[in-house]
């Protein structure tokens, strides 16, 4: 991807899509043998005979019946999930989706020419979005390299999503409204929302039918800046965004009934291609510390995000950026690839822009005024209130191991990314005393619209190894032995779970079915051992790989007493971003990384030290 990405190539980037399989229906017994495969480690042998009783009891009666009905609907159908995964997993959801849904993460270019400093903020800004802009225009010019696992595309929906798409909240169930275009398919909207000091404005980026210059961009930036910082706040209208979402679809249905008007200003955020965010505070940040910076974008001021984007650029005074996603329309590894272009950009021209320093004459950025009363403004205090009171709960600690990475892994033979899974097994283990259940996304992007099945991580092989490591009387080479059987499994779960042979998914649409044609819940759903071993979205750890480059994010815990543990892998170094809630006495982040990162070296040592 990396040598791909900048370069223009023949291929379009949507050229494959009618070309993809579609998501295939998984076997119902092996569903089921993977699935009972996967409650092991959290079950005695009493629960475990109970489970195995009623998964074959599920095989033979109602579980064959629904899976037939799956059946029938996947025969209509080029991704059976898509729109199931869409409203179960973001669209029905009512918690508060700009903290428990979203996920962000900071920019890498502090890294290189862009350390923190005052003063930067807008010329760096300017700079930032511009080259964000570029990448808008190859993907409308559909010049965008089509990811690739070996030769076969991958699918590339998701990048419609990435620009000028919004959730818009909905009483029951939200939905997403996508106003992006290619420019074979006709217009795309060209402006872009920037939010600061709880005010809005927009402004176009075409001028004379090209992008406008970094600094063209620059002047509009100054413009809102000098405006904002001059005269009162503003009402903070972008904060009913971070609300429960039943109450900012009632909210926003009042705002509209003040003033017409007000919906022709939603719309225009809405339709807008990005919100690009003007914040005060100057987070800290090094090579080896992200805590704060990625705290600091997860969390953030709820008045100037708009926590429905799908694409929230986040500027800091100290010209440090980041970026906040609506989770529903797509998937990390977007973001990852326009981050690492902007990256390889900024790093090519020295984090300088080298054009003409000419402005022309364009048209000053519109302010978007809200018509607002005293509910409207009581609305935004409470909802800034209780988004604050969640966030001030969450404990995030980003940090790099520097001892090794992937170039060190590989020539041992071990996969990079089940390394780092397997060490993070461990230091559960040993930080908990027992197993944790955990969710590892794998991609099903070689499928028609695919997006994600889940890796079960914590495997009875894992398990094993993990005691065998706490168990003194074990000896080195047996410690090895368990280890690479661990990885073995891991390893056949990823490729086999991406070729769309995972069960979770299968699951989820086997339990739909039931719920669709009214029947009653299986007992396979409410068996004790379905939530504890992670079902029904009870994983304790929640985990992704973010790549093999230096872009990082990070979500929320899937469960108060749970992790979110996102990683990226370099040749030399890695970098971990793990969150907990600080209300739940028994975890801890900054723990929790700490023993993943003596668990690398503990795994390191045991295939320099154990001989075969």
């Amino acid at each position: 991807m990396e040598n791909q990405l900048a370069k223009s190539t023949e291929e379009r980037t949507f050229q494959y899509q009618d070309s993809l399989p579609s998501l295939p229906v998984p076997s119902l017994e092996e569903s089921l043998k993977k699935y009972l495969e996967s409650v092991k480690p959290f079950a005695n042998k009493e629960e475990y005979k109970k489970t195995k009783e009623i998964v074959q009891k599920f095989q033979d009666g109602i579980g064959r019946k629904l899976h037939q009905k799956l059946l029938e609907r996947a025969k209509g159908k080029r991704n059976w999930l898509e729109e199931w995964w869409l409203n179960c997993a973001y669209l029905d959801v009512r918690l508060s989706a700009q903290l428990n849904v979203n996920f962000a993460g900071p920019a890498p270019y502090f890294e290189h020419y862009w350390p923190p400093k005052e003063g930067t903020q807008l010329e760096r800004g300017s700079i930032c979005l511009w080259h964000n802009l570029n990448y808008w225009q190859l993907l409308r010019k559909e010049k965008v390299p089509v990811n690739k696992s070996g030769n076969s595309p991958l699918d590339m929906n998701q990048f419609r999503m990435l620009f000028s798409t919004c959730r818009i909240p909905g009483i029951t169930r939200d939905s997403i409204t996508n106003h992006f275009r290619t420019e074979s398919e006709g217009h795309s909207p060209t402006h872009i929302a920037v939010l600061c000091r709880g005010r809005v404005f927009v402004f176009d980026v075409i001028h004379d039918g090209c992008l406008i210059t970094p600094p063209e961009i620059c002047r509009q930036l100054t413009y809102i800046h000098r405006k904002c910082h001059s005269e009162p706040d503003g009402p903070g209208i972008a904060a009913l965004t971070s609300e429960e979402r039943t109450q900012w679809a009632k909210a926003r249905e009042y705002l509209i009934s003040l003033d017409p008007e007000n919906l022709t200003m939603l719309e225009k955020i809405q339709s807008s291609l990005l919100v690009y965010s003007i914040e005060d505070s100057s987070p800290h940040v090094t090579p080896e510390d992200y805590s704060q910076v990625t705290a600091v974008i997860l969390i953030g001021d709820p008045t100037v995000r708009w926590g429905d984007k799908s694409y929230n650029l986040i500027s800091f005074s100290n010209g440090v950026f980041g970026c906040s996603c609506d989770h529903a329309p797509l998937d990390g590894m977007v973001m990852v690839n326009i981050s690492h272009y902007v990256n390889e950009k900024i790093f090519e021209n020295e984090g300088k822009w080298k054009g003409s320093e000419k402005v022309r004459d364009i048209p000053l950025p519109e302010e978007l005024v809200f018509t607002v009363d005293d509910k409207i403004l009581n609305d935004i205090n409470q909802a800034k209130a209780q988004y604050l009171k969640q966030a001030s709960d969450l404990q995030v600690v980003a940090y790099t191991f520097t001892s090794f990475g992937k170039k060190l892994t590989k020539k041992k033979m071990l996969h990079p990314d089940t390394f780092i899974q397997l060490a993070l097994q461990l230091a559960y283990y040993r930080l908990h005393g027992r197993p944790g259940s955990c969710y590892e996304t794998a991609t099903t992007r070689c499928f028609y619209h695919g997006r994600t099945e889940t890796v079960r991580s914590c495997t009875a092989e894992a398990l094993r190894w993990c005691q065998s490591m706490q168990d003194p009387s074990t000896g080195l080479l047996q410690r090895q032995q368990k280890m690479l059987q661990a990885f073995a499994k891991h390893n056949k779960m990823m490729k086999d779970f991406s070729a769309g042979k995972g069960f979770d998914r299968h699951l989820l649409g086997l339990l739909l079915i039931a719920k669709e044609e009214g029947l009653p819940i299986p007992e396979l759903f409410t068996d004790p051992l379905f939530s504890k071993s992670g079902g029904g979205g009870n994983f304790v750890l929640s985990t992704s790989l973010v790549g093999y480059l230096k872009i990082l994010g990070l979500v929320v815990p899937m469960v108060h007493n749970g992790y979110g543990f996102f990683y990226h892998i370099g040749d030399d170094r890695f970098a971990v971003a793990c969150s907990a809630w600080k209300s739940c006495p028994e975890t801890d982040a900054e723990k929790l990384v700490l023993l993943v990162f003596q668990a690398c070296h503990d795994m390191m040592q045991l295939m320099n030290t154990a001989h075969l």
